[in-house]
């Protein structure tokens, strides 16, 4: 049973006017500061620039198509999501992951299978890299998510070919707490050689998505992921990764959000943009586990809350 707030934060998330939507991190914030009122009432408290590109979106599709008008749809959702037994977490809810309750882009909602584990899930890292991963970088990620989940440490990525998959199972092979954060909605599974991994992965530890139950895999859902599985994380440990893999993405994205970025020492040898990231700052080269452990239990750039936005209602006329 869902309540009347959880339910109004989906019908927000499901308008839609002239092919766009309002931009989800903006309702996630206005929700989490306490202002899902003034989302209704088509008000958005605060002055950023996405959010005064939202503004106008979401007054128009208030208009167009009121909340109770998606109440059927998100029935529907729901019960796709019930049917592989899979659970609703919001922004609204105390149990909503910590770690990515301190981003700025954050996703309102969550549904997932598994079990959320608050203590546990915050002292998580992400071990990510190329789905076209070579033997050697297959062996160290085997090596790293093994030496970290030993160190008591939750080891999430994407569950993507390569890199992600063999994390995920190192973790499971040695009893280990594993996330895995997917790219589609929670009655689907990409790539679908990994349909018994997701599997496991939703009885031992946590399966989750950031999107409708239904949504099918596209070009915007795995970028989109990234920011998930770096945001559940105190940092990301990236393996292999070329300069158009997704890995590279969430390196960036971590940055961006004020996590920990460790670059294997072997990558930033091979890779410009890794070198790259390196000489800026915005990352640390690694060649032991003792030396992530150093980095990811030290605070990272920003560990409070994002500073909330300035409280403005924005009412265009």
């Amino acid at each position: 049973m869902i309540d009347e707030a959880r339910l109004r934060l989906l019908a927000l998330c499901s308008l839609r006017t002239d092919g766009k939507s309002v931009d989800w991190s903006v309702l996630a914030r206005a929700a989490l500061s306490g202002h899902l009122d003034d989302l209704c009432e088509g008000f958005i408290p605060e002055a950023s620039p996405s959010a005064r590109k939202a503004l106008p979106i979401l007054r128009q599709a208030l208009q167009e198509h009121p909340l109770d008008t998606h109440r059927a749809r998100i029935e529907a959702e729901l019960e796709q999501a019930d049917a592989v037994d899979a659970r609703l977490v919001t922004v609204l809810d105390a149990d909503y992951p910590g770690n990515l309750r301190t981003v700025p882009d954050l996703p309102p909602f969550l549904f997932y299978r598994g079990k959320l584990d608050h203590d546990s899930d915050a002292r998580s890292v992400a071990v990510v890299g190329t789905r076209d991963a070579t033997e050697l970088g297959l062996s160290r990620a085997r090596r790293v998510a093994r030496e970290l989940s030993e160190a008591g440490f939750t080891i999430s990525s994407g569950l993507a070919r390569g890199v992600d998959t063999e994390a995920h199972r190192t973790a499971l092979h040695f009893g280990r707490r594993t996330i895995a954060v997917i790219g589609t909605g929670i009655t689907k599974c990409y790539p679908k050689e990994n349909f018994d991994l997701a599997e496991e992965v939703a009885d031992a530890g946590l399966l989750a998505s950031q999107f409708w139950p239904s949504r099918p895999p596209g070009r915007d859902t795995f970028p989109r992921r990234n920011h998930v599985t770096s945001g559940v994380s105190l940092g990301s440990v990236v393996i292999e990764a070329s300069g158009t893999s997704g890995a590279k993405m969430q390196a960036r994205i971590a940055g961006e959000q004020g996590r920990h970025v460790l670059l294997l020492q072997s990558l930033v040898d091979s890779q410009p943009w890794a070198q790259k990231m390196v000489d800026s700052r915005r990352a640390t080269a690694v060649t032991t586990s003792e030396q992530m452990i150093e980095i990811l239990d030290a605070p990272a750039r920003s560990t409070e809350a994002p500073p909330a936005p300035a409280q403005l209602l924005l009412d265009a006329k």
